[in-house]
């Protein structure tokens, strides 16, 4: 039986998924205006992403007759000097969700709930590849720097994503 602590928890979990997801929509946009579309096609990918985990723990909280409780989002960014701008802060918004997926992981372990534990395992695995992904992304953006032909075959390839 999920507590009230897990509770409170899992639900400022699906604020920072929602507002994760946000994020990422506002950086496609941002890179759509900065005429990187294959960039903005996996921000967009990357929102809706992020969308689905929100609705996963939704799901899970619903499934265990919790209350889940919607709360308002904070501001988030709309404007980057640069695409390598927009991925550092992609990689530092993941490694913040993933300190949160393991402080409930902790938590669930500290509260006995053995249920949310192996429901958490699946967020501990994700969130490996989410920020492998980001860290690949800024590694390549970084050995090309300026050349904006490199650039511009990694944009063709961020597009591609399914």
């Amino acid at each position: 039986m999920i507590g009230k602590r897990m509770s409170e928890a899992l639900n400022n979990q699906i604020n920072a998924e929602v507002w994760s997801a946000f994020l990422y929509l506002s950086m496609s946009l941002a890179a759509t205006e900065m005429c990187w579309r294959g960039a903005a096609h996996w921000f967009r990918k990357q929102h809706e992403e992020e969308m689905r985990h929100a609705f996963k723990i939704i799901d899970y909280m619903e499934d265990q007759s919790v209350h889940v409780a919607m709360r308002p989002i904070a501001e988030f960014p709309t404007h980057w000097d640069s695409l390598l701008a927009m991925f550092e802060e992609a990689l530092a918004q993941e490694e913040k969700v993933t300190g949160m997926i393991h402080a409930l992981c902790d938590l669930a372990s500290t509260e006995h709930d053995h249920a949310t534990a192996v429901f958490l395992h699946w967020f501990v695995t994700e969130q490996v590849e989410e920020e492998d992904s980001v860290k690949a992304i800024i590694e390549r953006m970084r050995l090309v720097r300026d050349d904006y032909t490199a650039l511009f075959f990694q944009d063709v390839e961020l597009g591609e994503r399914v």
